[in-house]
């Protein structure tokens, strides 16, 4: 099956939390639902900035939880520490939140946000690793994230004295038109040497706004005789998600990672611009998806099975050498051999034994279909159990819903259902038993027997002999 691959911690000596900022309104996505909680390939973004720190603590990451709190700890619950501002006053009033749950914790203190999903551990173990490497003098108090592009995207710029040390960050609404022309950025990724973090927030200024911003800090730093030190973060990797423009632009660049993923661990994916595969997904070695695949959720498909053309598969177990033909899998389970489509459809708890066949226009729901069963085309399967070696016609229905109740279909082995066969639950088909065409079965059939007509009689009433 395909690994995750995720970035081992650092032999580090130092200690690190991580603060997750993840408060704020996010109106520019114009939605009800919170910014960090909106999806990305399975998972809302938040749950991205989650899984890029946890490789390098350990102890559980803090989220500064805001607005629409209550579905971000609903989410996140047992997995990370909440803290609450009650007030949204900026990053730094943000970060200062977390100082009494924090402080004498750690060494070290990495800030990240819940809108960068596209944020790798291996960039963050980077910028903690630097941090490690140069702590030894004393005086360092912040490593960072730089990036440098030509699309500023209202980031601060990184100013630098002749010598190429850092000096501060002027945000865009205050940067000199020769300041405005300076490509590298601040992504605001920091790690903090904690001590000095704790005891440095109390001296941030409001701005205009009232707020108090992390930004500042680099200033002090400096002011104070104190070194700042940067590296630089792949340009893709700290865009963060303030449209549902932009969302869908982190989603490309994710989705194409994950198919990456799966072709490197011997998948093959034969149209990837037309493939998409949510992160949760695991595919075995020498499987094949053709273009036009959605595969979502938790589903786990096995080796040398051929998903598609036009397939969705959700939340779904295939096991090894099934084939899924322009089809929709939800909720269900298909055993080694097993085979469905074209246009077929598996609802939640639908389950096709080995070797199973289930032709087009086909739907199944709640129901077991046993190894070697044969379901042609054209049929409507519920809350039935059938043994193996059964072959359904064409057209058969198992009327299981009476208005008010569900009621369970039995067919036992070997069974022959007639094309358009109705069959009325709660019924027991036999073992080798038979319906003839158009057959509107209401009792019980026994082994053996035949039964045809409306309502059906029993013709044949035990097995012939040979």
């Amino acid at each position: 099956m395909a690994v995750v691959l995720r970035a081992r911690k650092s032999k580090q000596t130092m200690t690190i939390s991580a603060v997750i900022l993840a408060a704020g309104y996010g109106k520019r996505m114009k939605s009800d639902l919170p910014k960090v909680m909106h999806p990305i390939l399975g998972r809302p973004l938040i749950d991205w900035a989650v899984r890029a720190v946890e490789p390098l603590v350990d102890q559980p990451p803090v989220v500064v939880v805001g607005h629409g709190k209550e579905q971000v700890q609903a989410y996140l619950n047992g997995r990370v520490r909440f803290v609450d501002q009650r007030e949204l006053l900026g990053t730094g009033h943000a970060v200062q939140q977390t100082e009494a749950l924090l402080r004498g914790q750690s060494d070290t203190v990495l800030v990240t946000y819940g809108d960068t999903p596209l944020l790798r551990s291996e960039t963050l173990q980077g910028l903690v690793a630097l941090f490690e490497e140069q702590r030894g003098s004393g005086d360092l108090a912040i490593a960072m994230l730089t990036v440098t592009r030509e699309d500023p995207q209202g980031f601060g710029r990184i100013i630098r004295d002749a010598g190429g040390a850092i000096q501060c960050i002027v945000e865009e609404a205050d940067c000199t038109p020769e300041q405005a022309r300076i490509r590298e950025l601040n992504p605001a990724i920091y790690c903090f040497d904690a001590q000095w973090l704790w005891a440095t927030l109390p001296n941030l200024a409001a701005s205009a706004k009232g707020e108090f911003y992390l930004t500042d800090l680099v200033g002090i730093a400096v002011t104070q005789g104190r070194r700042v030190l940067a590296t630089t973060a792949p340009v893709e990797e700290v865009n963060g998600i303030n449209t549902r423009a932009h969302l869908a632009h982190a989603t490309g660049i994710l989705r194409q990672r994950i198919l990456e993923r799966h072709m490197l661990a011997g998948v093959t994916i034969v149209d990837p611009a037309n493939t998409m595969i949510e992160d949760a997904v695991e595919i075995g070695m020498d499987t094949t998806v053709m273009p036009g695949c959605l595969v979502q959720g938790t589903s786990v498909i096995g080796q040398r099975c051929l998903i598609g053309p036009h397939s969705v598969i959700r939340d779904s177990e295939i096991a090894d050498e099934c084939r899924i033909f322009y089809s929709v899998v939800e909720g269900a389970r298909m055993d080694r051999d097993a085979e469905i489509g074209p246009f077929g459809h598996l609802r939640k708890g639908a389950h096709l034994g080995e070797h199973v066949h289930m032709g087009n226009f086909g739907e199944v729901k709640d129901s077991y279909l046993g190894p070697g069963t044969k379901m042609g085309h054209f049929s409507y399967i519920g809350n039935a159990q059938i043994d193996a070696n059964v072959n359904i016609g064409a057209g058969t229905i198992t009327c299981n819903y009476d208005g008010r109740k569900k009621y369970k279909t039995v067919i036992g082995k070997g069974v022959f259902i007639g094309s358009d066969t109705l069959l009325v639950a709660p019924v027991t088909i036999g073992d080798g038993a038979r319906t003839g065409a158009g057959a509107v079965v209401t009792h019980d059939v026994a082994d053996g027997a035949l039964v045809v007509g409306v309502p059906a009689r029993v013709v044949v009433r035990q097995p012939e002999s040979d």
